[in-house]
């Protein structure tokens, strides 16, 4: 869309890169803040609530970033109160939803009151000195674009994603969250018998499967009510989802293995042995913690999988260290969403979408620095909200 618009492909390249950041750690109906509560044992509400009190700040400046890659010192003068406009109200939302709402549903709410803001702002509705057809964006002729759609049709199309808010806000309601929470199977895995030192029975012997509480659980409700809506046909929907499933099959077998292995890593002891060696940096493990995360998803590519390979490890050496483990969990989470932008995955993906390929190395040279610059910011929050500067942040 960027090219479309007239960008060269590089820098379209390297602003796709860079803006996708705060949103990662939520991404996915908050898939990786999902698994990092999983791996660790922490409550999931405590994890995210923590994530959300630090990748807000990140989007705060996000959007200044953008302005300034795009157009430089000339964009930040002349649209800095829509860019800080849209950061504060991605921010707040991602912040509220986050602690206070639904941890699935704090992208969608920051996404859709950022734009809303955007369009608000009156600074953001400046006519532009030359105007960029809407046939060149979207390859349809002129005359097609001129007809409006009817008002009936606009609210067909936002229908699912107002059905995704309105299923999960409405199990974040206490009474009907206890009553879906009933809906589980908690038994003993097969074969497993792993103790602790104690000689005592570890708490991953019996796994607990919630059948409704879960969000791919909440997606497929909010998906049949789609379809009703929409008035697809059962066949036209079952067949979707059977191409869904095998579009993402490589990636589902990816997460279920990283997940395996962290499993693995955390019930032979693995985990907690680095963890042990880890917490030898102290206080300073605060400012490491981030790093790691960030390392993490510049090998895998993924949020999930750094939180999955390291989450277990961060609460270890937060416990060993004093240190929180809420704290320290959500830091990897929080630093590892600045490593997705040069993770080699991402750079092919991108590169392969602007015609560059072959030109990873360009484009790494271009987003390092401010995958570092952030990382550091982030490190320094982190440091912070470890010590009495700001402590009073964390729930």
């Amino acid at each position: 869309m960027l090219v479309a618009l007239g960008f060269d492909p590089v820098r379209a390249a390297v602003v796709a890169l860079v803006a996708n950041t705060a949103p990662v750690a939520f991404g996915a109906m908050a898939t990786p803040v999902v698994t990092l509560a999983q791996v660790t044992g922490l409550p999931l509400d405590s994890v995210a609530s923590v994530v959300g009190r630090q990748t807000p700040l990140l989007a705060l400046v996000v959007p200044l970033l953008l302005v300034a890659l795009v157009d430089g010192r000339r964009g930040l003068r002349e649209t800095w109160v829509p860019a800080l406009a849209c950061g504060v109200a991605f921010a707040i939302a991602q912040f509220t939803v986050s602690n206070y709402l639904s941890v699935q549903l704090a992208d969608i709410a920051a996404a859709l009151l950022g734009a809303a803001v955007l369009v608000a702002v009156p600074a953001a509705r400046r006519p532009a000195e030359e105007p960029v057809r809407a046939a060149v964006l979207t390859g349809v002729r002129s005359d097609d674009l001129d007809r409006e759609d009817p008002r009936r049709e606009v609210v067909r199309a936002y229908a699912p994603y107002a059905l995704i808010v309105a299923i999960f806000s409405i199990a974040q309601i206490g009474p009907v969250k206890d009553l879906l929470a009933k809906a589980a199977r908690t038994f003993d895995w097969p074969f497993l018998d792993v103790a602790d030192p104690h000689g005592k029975a570890v708490g991953a012997n019996v796994f607990s499967m919630p059948l409704i509480a879960t969000g791919g659980t909440l997606v497929l409700v909010a998906g049949v009510a789609t379809a009703a809506v929409l008035k697809v046909t059962a066949g036209d929907a079952l067949r979707e989802w059977a191409a869904t499933v095998r579009e993402l099959r490589h990636a589902i077998l990816t997460v279920t293995s990283v997940l395996a292995l962290a499993y693995v890593m955390n019930l032979s002891g693995q985990a907690a042995t680095i963890g042990h060696f880890v917490a030898a940096a102290g206080a300073g493990l605060a400012f490491l913690s981030p790093v790691l995360g960030w390392f993490g998803v510049a090998v895998s590519g993924s949020d999930t999988s750094a939180n999955a390979l390291f989450g277990a490890l961060q609460v270890t050496a937060a416990r060993e260290s004093g240190l929180s483990p809420d704290l320290l969990a959500a830091a990897n989470s929080s630093g590892g969403v600045l490593g997705k932008m040069i993770s080699p995955q991402n750079l092919t993906i991108a590169c392969a979408a602007v015609g560059l390929k072959g030109r990873e190395g360009d484009l790494l040279r271009k987003v390092l620095p401010w995958s570092l610059a952030l990382l550091l910011v982030m490190c320094v929050i982190v440091v912070a909200q470890s010590s009495f500067l700001l402590g009073w942040m964390l729930p």
